[in-house]
C-alpha cells in the first residue's frame, strides 16, 4: 500500500506535480470521433466549438488495420486545433493489446501538454491504474509534459465494478469513470444485445387483480446498481462518474431518459456517438431553469447555510442549502460555456 505522504509525489524523475484538485470546468458530454477518417477530421475545429469535451477513439469500433491511422489522425488533429476551454481526450486501446504502449508513448510525445485525459478501457483493479501512472510519469519526464495528464477508467467487466471504490482512489491522477454497458454485459453473461438503456424483458409483475384480464408490467432499469455503485466510489474519492454510450442513436427519447436517470443519481455527464446526442445531454446535465432560480433564494435566504428559512411555503435547512449549492455551482459551471443559460439562470 501506498503511505498518504507519498501520494502526491511523482512517479519519476522530472514528471510534473500531480494535481490535488480535478480542474473545474463543465463535462457536460463527452464526444467521440474516429480520427482515422478525414472527412470527421476536418470537422473537429467546429466540434469543438458544440460540446465540453471531445475524445479521439483509438480502440473499440475502430478497425484492426485502421489503429495506427487513428493514432495518427488524433495526433495530426489535435496538433493543428485551438480546442479553447473544450476538454481534449482520447481513449486508448486495452492494456494487453498490441497497439496500447505506442498509443501512449507516441501521443504523449507528440501532443503531451494539449492533451487533458487519458481514458483506459477495461480496468479490472487499481493495479490497472497503477500501471498506467507509472508509465505516463516516466513519459510525461521524457517529454518535458509541463501539467499531468489525467487518467479516466471504463467500468466494463464484472471484476472492475467489484474493485470500483479500489479504482476510484488508485491514483492523483483520476478524473473519473465511465460505465461501458456492452463490454460489462458480456463479462457479467448478461442476455442482452443492447448498448445501454433498458430492456422490454428486464421489469416486475404487478400482482393479480381479479377486476383486470392483464397485469401491468413496468420495465426497469438494467444499470442502476451499478452507476449507484460508481457514482458513491467517485464521490468518495473525489473524482467523477459519467454514464457511457447509449447505442440507439436513433431513439432519442430512451437516450434522454437514461441520461437522465444518470444526472438525477450524480453523474457529471455521458458519452455522445452523434450530433443529435450532444444536444439531449446538453439538455439533461445543465440544471433546470426553475430549479436553479429557486436554489438561488434558498443560498440568498441563508448566506452562511445555517438556520431554517421558509420559501415558496417549503422549509430549508442546512441540508437542502447543500443541495441547492449543488445545482447553483453547476449552474455556473455551465453558465460560462452556454450564453442563453447563464441569461436564463440570471447570471
Amino acid at each position: 500500500m501506498k503511505l498518504p505522504v507519498q501520494f502526491y509525489k511523482p512517479l519519476a524523475i522530472g514528471a510534473p506535480q500531480p494535481m490535488r484538485e480535478l480542474p473545474v470546468r463543465p463535462e457536460r458530454m463527452i464526444h467521440f470521433f474516429p480520427p482515422h477518417l478525414e472527412k470527421i477530421r476536418a470537422r473537429v475545429p467546429d466540434m469543438a466549438k458544440q460540446v465540453d469535451v471531445l475524445l479521439g477513439n483509438l480502440e473499440d469500433a475502430i478497425p484492426a488495420e485502421a489503429k495506427e491511422a487513428a493514432r495518427a489522425g488524433f495526433i495530426e488533429v489535435a496538433g493543428a486545433t485551438d480546442f479553447g476551454d473544450t476538454g481534449l481526450w482520447t481513449r486508448v486501446n486495452a492494456l494487453n493489446s498490441p497497439w496500447f504502449l505506442d498509443d501512449m508513448s507516441e501521443i504523449v510525445g507528440a501532443i503531451g501538454n494539449k492533451l487533458d485525459v487519458i481514458m483506459i478501457p477495461k480496468v479490472e483493479g487499481p493495479w490497472d491504474i497503477h500501471f498506467v501512472d507509472q508509465y505516463l510519469a516516466l513519459l510525461e519526464a521524457r517529454h518535458e509534459i509541463t501539467k499531468p495528464i489525467l487518467v479516466h477508467a471504463l467500468l466494463e467487466t464484472a471484476q472492475g465494478v467489484k474493485n470500483v471504490a479500489d479504482i476510484a482512489a488508485a491514483s492523483p491522477r483520476m478524473h473519473g469513470l465511465s460505465l461501458g454497458p456492452a463490454d460489462l454485459a458480456a463479462s457479467r453473461g448478461m442476455k442482452t444485445t443492447r448498448v445501454g438503456g433498458g430492456h422490454p424483458f428486464y421489469g416486475v409483475l404487478a400482482d393479480p387483480d381479479p377486476s383486470k384480464s392483464e397485469r401491468a408490467f413496468s420495465q426497469q432499469d438494467l444499470w442502476h446498481y451499478t452507476v449507484a455503485q460508481m457514482v458513491d466510489a467517485c464521490c468518495s474519492a473525489g473524482v467523477r462518474a459519467f454514464y457511457g454510450p447509449f447505442g440507439d442513436i436513433k431513439d432519442e427519447a430512451a437516450c434522454e431518459a437514461q441520461f437522465r436517470n444518470a444526472f438525477l443519481m450524480g453523474c457529471t455527464g455521458a458519452w455522445t456517438l452523434a450530433p443529435n446526442q450532444i444536444a439531449i445531454a446538453k439538455r439533461v446535465f445543465s440544471p433546470d431553469v426553475d430549479e436553479v432560480l429557486f436554489a438561488k433564494k434558498i443560498l440568498a435566504a441563508m448566506p452562511d447555510g445555517s438556520g431554517v428559512a421558509m420559501i415558496d411555503g417549503k422549509m430549508q435547512d442546512d441540508a437542502t442549502w447543500k443541495q441547492a449549492k449543488v445545482i447553483v455551482d453547476l449552474a455556473k459551471l455551465v453558465a460560462k460555456k452556454d450564453p442563453e443559460l447563464a441569461a436564463a439562470y440570471e447570471f
